[in-house]
């Protein structure tokens, strides 16, 4: 018997919402697998956490045995100190990381950073010169790809051009000897998942990128893997349906909540679509955090050069002199948006000339240069902008609210 009401577990890798139906004891299982549990009579819908306890609704009780998680969180990837070396080249170095079970996790960085040499090492396509690498809790540093219980999907698809979509999505399946009746009921899930009912009898040629993508996707999912990987999923298509497919992932993966990690250069990819962003630069790991971690307390140069727009000052610069802001190091690192602008003086100031105007819809970028020289570029809401009526080659003064220095070497 089941209802369809909200459901909300907290506990081992999971606090999330699910949509309860007759598909949540089959997602719970899957997630299940390797971890502690404890099986109750009856479990309740609604859920809640109140001052770090859970509380049960006892409304609407459901007629069969659901599992409440408990305890820590379990972790679905664990590297510890892997290196791999390729003659000269060492790609990745002592690179140490934990991906929770259900999290989404971007591994951002140049290239050369090390960041697909890590997703192919964890996906057992490459083997590691030391180090380790657990999945949902087992040591899997030398088991083969076929016994990891990875999907992978690459940049440019894949696909077979002789099969339809449908055969795409079944290939794995029906090399396992899966039942006809089960696989297309498998196929028939995952082409609404990926909402492309209606598309199953065309062939990848027939298909827009986006689209194509979408298969792949479903492909790695067929078989319910422990584990997602994605290497640059995103990388061959154009700008405006790599947004939309950011969004469309998100929403994907907070249904499926499937371990899953994703490679890309694209720090806005990264900022939009990741739970934790792991930082790379020359086959080390600079930074592991959250969106806004990252964003808002950068551990290096690096980081905060690679992340976001910014403006790198020498810390004699006259803007500091007066500003409170004293550095032992030579550059200081000051974001577009934390530079304020007036148009008289206000004691701490200096002045600058607009030497650019640029429109960008929902904000203003304007570029600047100070009478040293030094140029600067600043971001102004359309509010504040109106405000100050600015013109080019108007004369403004201003002052940093926000700064940042870090040791001299970085290198992008």
């Amino acid at each position: 018997m089941c209802y369809t009401n909200s459901f909300t577990f907290f506990g081992e890798g999971l606090n999330q919402r699910w949509a309860g139906s007759c598909r949540t004891r089959e997602v719970l299982k899957r997630l299940n697998e390797g971890s502690r549990t404890r099986h109750l009579p009856m479990i309740y819908p609604r859920l809640r956490q109140d001052s770090g306890k859970v509380g049960v609704n006892y409304k609407n009780p459901i007629k069969e045995p659901y599992f409440l998680f408990g305890g820590e969180k379990t972790m679905g990837i664990v590297v510890e100190h892997v290196s791999k070396q390729f003659g000269d080249f060492q790609a990745v170095s002592d690179v140490s990381l934990k991906v929770e079970s259900g999290a989404l996790v971007a591994l951002l960085g140049p290239s050369g950073s090390g960041k697909s040499t890590l997703l192919r090492l964890i996906a057992g396509l490459e083997t590691p010169d030391s180090g380790r690498i657990l999945l949902t809790g087992e040591d899997a540093t030398y088991r083969t790809v076929q016994d990891r219980g990875i999907g992978f999907v690459f940049q440019h698809y894949a696909l077979f051009k002789h099969m339809t979509v449908r055969k795409n999505i079944a290939f794995s399946l029906e090399l396992r000897k899966t039942p006809p009746n089960k696989v297309k009921a498998r196929v028939d899930e995952l082409l609404e998942l990926v909402q492309l009912n209606g598309l199953g009898d065309r062939y990848p040629s027939q298909l827009s990128g986006g689209q194509r993508q979408r298969v792949a996707l479903a492909r790695a999912l067929a078989v319910e893997p422990k584990v997602l990987l994605l290497d640059e999923p995103f990388g061959a298509l154009d700008a405006k349906v790599r947004k939309d497919l950011r969004a469309w992932l998100r929403r994907l993966h907070d249904e499926v909540h499937v371990t899953t990690v994703f490679v890309t250069h694209d720090q806005e990819e990264a900022m939009e679509v990741a739970d934790e962003i792991v930082i790379m630069n020359r086959g080390k790991v600079e930074q592991i955090g959250t969106p806004a971690e990252i964003y808002d307390h950068p551990a290096s140069a690096f980081v905060m050069s690679f992340i976001g727009p910014v403006n790198v000052l020498p810390s004699s610069s006259r803007m500091f002199q007066d500003s409170g802001f004293d550095s032992p190091h030579p550059e200081v690192f000051l974001r577009p948006q934390d530079i304020l602008i007036d148009v008289s003086p206000n004691g701490t100031s200096v002045p600058a000339r607009v030497s650019r105007l640029i429109h960008l819809g929902w904000e203003v970028q304007a570029e600047l240069t100070l009478d040293d020289g030094q140029v600067l570029t600043a971001h102004l809401t359309r509010d504040r902008f109106d405000q100050l009526s600015l013109k080019p080659q108007q004369r403004v003064f201003v002052k940093p609210k926000d700064a940042k220095a870090f040791p001299l070497y970085y290198s992008i």
